[in-house]
């Protein structure tokens, strides 16, 4: 009994992560869907677990050797248990598979976004491209073409020493663009339960919907953003410095978020056409310094 009221007490005290498995806090409305698949598969694998463990051991008690003159009876085979045991495993594959498939279609599934990001993964950093205006989401229709959302961009670049922040406004469904002009990349992040590999030559889409904000706009703060940021990377090994491919995620009020991408192009960091790879969407001259010092160059 004190066992049990110290495991209730513990669990009390992290209910909510506890609750989550260790899953991250969903910051997507797309998030919940993915949390709510893993939790029900922990939920059936404990259930499955604490009934397989309690049979083995009821078993082995219930059919233990009492004296050295008992023999247990000696049953070759129990065709009712053996077609228990084939059939349960595979209407839970079966089951696992339908809930799978309908959480994949919710995560891909691109709603009516009303924000576009392009993005850009290249070693070994990432662009973000916040269009200016209102977009024109029908130019994405066709992923090929020179047509984008926006007819002008405000960008922010990740360097070899500057780790960028990719800002989104609250409550908004925003769809990522995703080019490489490389390798294959995976921009993921975990607290949205979303990721997807960026890969050379073609464009790679998703839509998450935010919630509420969790930061602020700052034109005095570094990154111009002020409050609580979560992490965002590269899930995919793309080379030497796979490591570096990592950003920072900030949801912050619609009219902050206009008025950060507002400062963006004011400072200068604005551009006709989302920045896709070379040029500036790279490492900055310092860094490319730094890199032939490192390598003896």
């Amino acid at each position: 009994m004190a066992t049990l009221t110290a495991g209730a007490l513990l669990l009390s005290g992290c209910s909510d992560e506890a609750a989550r498995f260790g899953f991250p806090e969903p910051r997507s409305e797309q998030g919940e869907h993915n949390l709510a698949l893993w939790q029900g598969a922990w939920w059936a694998a404990l259930i499955t677990g604490v009934l397989t463990w309690g049979l083995i051991f009821w078993a082995i008690w219930r059919y233990r050797r009492r004296s050295d003159a008992d023999i247990p009876v000696q049953t070759r085979y129990n065709l009712p248990l053996e077609i228990f045991y084939t059939i349960a495993p595979v209407m839970m594959v079966i089951v696992f598979f339908d809930h799978t498939v309908t959480v994949q279609n919710e995560m891909l599934d691109n709603g009516n976004p009303t924000n576009v990001v392009e993005v850009t993964g290249q070693q070994w950093q990432w662009t973000f491209n916040h269009g200016i205006g209102e977009p024109d989401v029908s130019a994405d229709e066709n992923l090929v073409d020179d047509e984008y959302p926006y007819d002008r961009y405000g960008y922010v670049v990740g360097t070899g020493s500057h780790i960028p922040t990719l800002v989104l406004p609250e409550k908004t469904t925003t769809r990522f663009n995703l080019r490489s002009a490389d390798v294959i990349h995976n921009f993921g992040v975990p607290d949205f339960g979303m990721r997807m590999d960026v890969v050379p030559g073609r464009v790679n889409h998703y839509s998450i919907t935010t919630k509420e904000a969790t930061a602020t706009f700052d034109p005095n703060a570094e990154d111009l953003i002020d409050g609580t940021t979560f992490r965002g990377a590269c899930y995919e090994l793309c080379g030497v410095y796979h490591a570096r491919m990592i950003f920072k995620v900030a949801i912050v009020s619609e009219d902050d978020y206009k008025s950060y991408v507002d400062t963006l192009a004011q400072n200068g960091f604005e551009a006709e056409r989302p920045l896709l790879g070379g040029g500036k969407s790279t490492r900055s001259t310092d860094d490319i310094a730094s890199h032939n010092e490192e390598e003896g160059e």
